[in-house]
């Protein structure tokens, strides 16, 4: 039972809509609500995709803060709003097509996975700061990666 009124929209918020209760793969469940989530932003102009993500990452944040603490473990496996956010960082400046988003998905769940230098050392942050903050990393590793792709691929079809 929730022991204060906030626990019950933390729990919504950080486990992206009950997606981390998934019994397999949580963070991938949670990438792909991330991706769902992200595609009707992706018509926004830029200004507006980037503040949508900041105001994802106050709010998971937040979030994840009171159900790690609520749980009593430092990066609980059920939240995963800290994946929502890191598919949407990055899906940033990429044009959208199935093809853009696919990749995206799995490029975001290596990077998430072998959390490349810094991103690792980002874990070790505060409570949900550090749960976000390792996941904003990876999504600006794998939009890098992206971008290349996109423009590797264009130079292939010319």
């Amino acid at each position: 039972m929730p022991s204060h009124p906030l626990d019950v929209p933390a729990f919504a918020i950080a486990t992206g809509l009950g997606s981390g209760y998934s019994p397999f793969a949580p963070g991938t469940a949670g990438s792909l609500v991330g991706l769902a989530l992200f595609w009707p932003l992706w018509t926004l102009p830029f200004a507006w995709q980037a503040a949508a993500c900041a105001a994802l990452f106050a709010i998971g944040t937040a979030a994840s803060t009171r159900v790690a603490r609520s749980l009593g473990i430092e990066d609980p496996g059920i939240v995963v709003v800290d994946e929502i956010l890191g598919m949407w960082v990055t899906l940033l400046f990429v044009p959208m097509s199935a093809w853009t988003a696919t990749l995206g998905f799995f490029l975001f769940r290596v990077m998430d996975v072998l959390k490349p230098y810094p991103a690792r050392d980002l874990e070790a942050l505060h409570g949900g700061l550090g749960i976000m903050a390792d996941d904003v990393a990876a999504g600006l590793y794998a939009n890098v990666v992206l971008q290349v792709a996109i423009v590797a691929a264009r130079h292939a079809s010319l």
